[in-house]
């Protein structure tokens, strides 16, 4: 069972942010909104192994999930995977 987790740039910027506000951070939210889109950016164009689902991936968009919900959904797919 394949699962791509994925979430909008918005939301994984504003996740990280909190991240970072909690180690004393004071970086910019916008900067780290940019930081995301330029990494995602840099992972999908690479030449070699370019960040995309594979074929078969079960898509997991966790935006606006927490971290409990998401797993659920993460077993829920796997559960209806092994019926078939």
């Amino acid at each position: 069972m394949k699962l791509f987790v994925t979430a909008t740039p918005e939301i994984r910027a504003g996740r990280r942010y909190t991240e970072l506000q909690a180690q004393g951070s004071t970086r910019n939210p916008d900067d780290v909104l940019a930081d995301i889109r330029a990494r995602d950016a840099r992972d999908m164009g690479r030449a070699v192994a370019p960040l995309r689902p594979a074929s078969d991936a079960h898509l997991l968009d966790t935006s606006h999930l927490d971290i409990e919900a998401a797993v659920a959904r993460a077993l829920e797919i796997i559960r209806a995977g092994m019926r078939t």
